[in-house]
Parts: C-alpha cells; sequence; structure tokens
C-alpha cells in the first residue's frame, strides 16, 4: 500500500472537536472493526496461547459479560479468588481457578462465572496488546453485553493515599482527551471517551461505612512513570522542584485528580470498539506531597482492594446477587 500521498494525521470521529457527553457505547454484540479477521484460515491470539479454531472459544468464553483489567499477574488471580467469593461460585474439591492464558508466559486471564480477571502490564503498549486479543476473544466467543474495567493504581493529586478514583476523562500528558498512534506513517487521534453513565453506576456504589473516599475526577496518562509524571526521584530530571509544582498544581487546576500509564489507550479501545468501560483506581500517595511510595506492604495490599470492592458491587448488582 503506497502511503506517501496520504495525510500525516487522521483522525477518528474528529476527536478535537467531538464531545464525549455525545458518546453512548452500546450493549450489544462485540463487533470488532476489522474485515481481515473473516478472511484468516485461525486468528491465532499469540499473547494469549488461544486460537479460534484450536479453542472452543464459544463454548469457554460465550457467557462472560465483564472484563476486568489490572496490571500485576498477581493481583488478578486475588481479584478472581475475591470474585469466587462474591458470585459464590463453588468449585468442585480438588480443583482450582486455572490461567486460561497458561501457554503464554506474557498475560493471566482466569474465570469465574461471567467474570474474566486480566493482567495488562505497565503502560499503553503492554496494555494495548492485551486489548487487542481479548476484545478479538469477545466476538469470536459471540458474547454480548460486555461492560470492561480497568482496576488499578495511581498517583493522586490533593487526595488523601488510598482514596478511590473513577475517571470521567482519561487525557494525555498534554491534558488532551485522544492518544495519538502511528499508523503507516500517519499519526491516528483516537477519542478517549469513556461512558458517563457506568462511571455514576460506580460512583453510586460507594458505601458510607467505607473507610475510604470515592470521586469522580479526570486521569492524566502518561508513557512514563518518572519524568512523565513531573517525578523528582528518576535516574534523569531537567527541571526544578518550583517546576513540578507549578505543573502539578496547573493540572490540579483543571480537574486532575490522578495519573497513571493505562487509560487513555483503555478508553480510546473502548471508545473505538463502542463497548462500555469504566476506569477506576487507587492513589497510593498524594504526588503534590512527594514522589517516594514508602507505605508498608499490607496498607497497600489493603488499599488494592479497595477498587475491587466497588466494582464487584456493581458487577453483583447488575446479576442480582445480594449480600444476604
Amino acid at each position: 500500500m503506497d502511503i506517501s500521498g496520504m495525510s500525516p494525521t487522521r483522525s477518528f470521529n474528529n476527536p478535537d472537536s467531538a464531545r464525549g457527553e455525545d458518546y453512548h457505547p452500546q450493549d450489544g454484540p462485540i463487533k470488532i472493526q476489522n474485515p481481515h479477521i473473516a478472511t484468516m484460515e485461525e486468528d491465532y491470539l499469540y499473547h494469549i496461547a488461544l486460537g479460534d479454531k484450536t479453542h472452543d472459544l464459544h463454548e469457554m468464553f460465550n457467557d462472560v459479560k465483564f472484563v476486568c483489567f489490572g496490571g500485576s499477574p498477581t493481583r488478578m488471580l486475588k481479584f478472581a479468588e475475591f470474585m469466587k467469593e462474591q458470585l459464590r461460585i463453588k468449585i468442585p474439591a480438588g480443583m482450582t481457578l486455572y490461567n486460561i492464558a497458561n501457554g503464554s508466559d506474557r498475560y493471566v486471564i482466569y474465570k469465574t462465572g461471567p467474570v474474566l480477571s486480566v493482567s495488562h502490564g505497565i503502560g499503553i503498549p503492554s496494555l494495548s496488546i492485551i486489548m487487542h486479543e481479548i476484545l478479538k476473544l469477545l466476538q469470536h466467543a459471540e458474547c454480548s453485553g460486555v461492560t470492561l474495567f480497568r482496576i488499578g493504581t495511581s498517583g493522586g493529586l490533593g487526595l488523601e493515599a488510598g482514596s478511590v478514583v473513577i475517571t470521567s476523562e482519561a487525557v494525555d500528558g498534554n491534558l488532551r482527551q485522544y492518544m495519538e498512534v502511528a499508523i503507516m506513517g500517519m499519526v491516528v487521534k483516537l477519542p478517549s471517551f469513556l461512558d458517563k453513565e457506568l462511571c455514576q453506576e460506580l460512583l453510586a456504589m460507594a458505601s458510607e461505612d467505607d473507610h475510604f473516599q470515592t470521586i469522580i475526577g479526570k486521569t492524566m496518562c502518561t508513557h512514563d512513570f518518572y519524568e512523565g509524571q513531573a517525578r523528582l526521584d528518576g535516574a534523569f530530571c531537567d527541571y526544578t522542584q518550583a517546576d513540578k509544582m507549578a505543573f502539578l498544581r496547573r493540572i490540579h487546576d483543571k480537574g486532575i485528580r490522578n495519573i497513571e500509564m493505562e487509560s487513555l489507550c483503555f478508553a480510546a479501545y473502548c471508545h473505538r470498539a463502542n463497548i462500555r468501560g469504566a476506569v477506576i483506581c487507587v492513589t497510593l500517595l498524594d504526588s503534590l506531597n512527594g514522589d517516594q511510595i514508602t507505605t508498608p506492604h499490607n496498607v497497600m495490599e489493603e488499599w488494592n482492594n479497595r477498587p475491587q470492592q466497588v466494582v464487584a458491587r456493581l458487577i453483583k448488582k447488575k446479576l442480582g446477587i445480594s449480600d444476604e
């Protein structure tokens, strides 16, 4: 394909003028936007070691209604175990939860009833790969009415450590609400809108009995843990403490309440696939007060559970499962 005459920039749905309020994802069948898949002899999902001919994906995954992504394989196993208890799923004696993607060492996938628990690694490139393959898996399995969640950790801005942030808007390091992807010599802009109704549904799951606050706020997604997030503790740093604080205060004034490294891609792919999705993260520190994460491990473990608890409550409500 000759790309010499192509425009250097291409936009989907004109992200510079589109509004997130106009985004209303559908609850129907998963339909990915790639006509080439249907012409392939087999679609092999390399990074999770599954194929649409070598495996009966319909039999394995057709009942999936929720896909929950998180960075760490260990954390997503713990989430799967937590959901097993929440959904009252009984596993026969001598059996256990099984990593369905065990043919690869890149990601993990656990299934507890209609809920998939999937690790995505760190950053946009790693998340992008697994989202491509999970979306294709859901189409091959003929799933319908699926909701996606990213459940993770982040750095907070002006919030007490351990707070939970539900992302209203995912923006890049320049506060733009789209993800730029270089495709065949073009810079493609993908809008990163999220389902606002789903955000409100998640917020409604916060309980007065919770010993932490849950809020809705904007999330800045960066390509780097250190300089991209204005940290002073990386191997390289060409700015001052005053520069850092001025930047953080400026983005805080624009509504940014946490910073992480995946929300932009997650939102862009949910929007492009027209599927409901939400990002909910716990804050591990207030970046306005420093860069180092020194909280004891046992406290961090409890904090990691907080967004999981909120998501689990919504899943149970959707499935009609009470706490009684």
